[in-house]
């Protein structure tokens, strides 16, 4: 029996006419779904179950996302719900950026709701077979995406062609790759001793003249990885320190494709 795969869902989302549907056709080596240049074909999102070497996989390919000023009709509006709703019930997400128009304000919109639904992600650069390129351009690209999605330097970037299917049979590498990075459970020692060498190396500041002490720190969940800190007081941990320990905590374990969250509460309290 396949053992099934342990992500779960992947959605495939971004603007009309992005690709969406080609790239879930190469994918699944078959017209499994409707594939044309008129945007908005695709008007629901269709869920698709395949297998690729050994392991199963669930796909969904969903309808393109207009800004809301461009929602012209109900049915436009019913397929933006139920594409935002597969987002929900996903565990990896492919965000499908068209090379020749680059990041558009409609695709930081996409993304960002999944960056705070926790989801883990993969920017893909289509139809990069369309740019006239030197060696230097996909360095240039990716730099301008994490300026634009600065939010999330976390994700990692892929430059395909669902017309050509360059490099598309790197893409479900990637999908397991993140998967296992967004369930990544990390050992409560483990964690503790190097909280421990962080404060150490760079101590938190102080405010009015008291410190913030860590006092003890553990991962309350995957999907994503969830970390509470245990603090003496809350209101001294800063936006500055609290981004210092992700960038640790990335640096130690990884955690690539995926959000951290952090939750600091106070020894005393139940919630922060």
């Amino acid at each position: 029996m396949t053992k099934p795969f342990k992500s779960g869902f992947i959605t495939i989302v971004g603007r009309p006419n992005v690709g969406k549907s080609s790239l879930v056709n190469y994918l699944l080596g078959e017209e499994r779904v409707i594939v044309s240049d008129i945007p908005g074909t695709t008007r629901d999102a269709i869920d698709t179950k395949f297998e690729h070497d050994g392991k199963q996989y669930i796909i969904i390919d969903t309808a393109g996302m207009r800004r809301k000023g461009r929602i012209e009709d109900l049915t436009e509006q019913y397929s933006v719900i139920r594409s935002l709703r597969a987002i929900d019930r996903s565990d990896v997400i492919l965000m499908l950026i068209d090379a020749t128009e680059g990041v558009t304000e409609q695709d930081k919109r996409i993304v960002g709701y999944a960056h705070e639904g926790g989801k883990g992600i993969i920017l893909v650069v289509n139809k990069w077979d369309l740019i006239e390129k030197d060696d230097k351009t996909m360095n240039l690209f990716e730099k301008e995406i994490r300026e634009q999605l600065s939010f999330m330097q976390y994700a990692p970037t892929m430059f395909i062609s669902a017309k050509t299917g360059q490099r598309i049979n790197k893409i479900l590498e990637l999908v397991d790759f993140v998967a296992e990075q967004h369930s990544t459970r990390i050992l409560t020692s483990t964690l503790n001793e190097l909280v421990r060498e962080w404060v150490y190396l760079n101590p938190p500041p102080t405010d009015k003249g008291r410190r913030l002490k860590i006092l003890y720190a553990t991962q309350a969940g995957v999907k994503p990885p969830t970390f509470v800190f245990f603090v003496n007081d809350h209101e001294l941990m800063h936006f500055s320190y609290r981004r210092y320990l992700e960038n640790q905590l990335r640096e130690s374990f990884g955690f690539e494709g995926s959000p951290i969250r952090i939750v600091v509460r106070q020894k005393d309290e139940k919630r922060e």
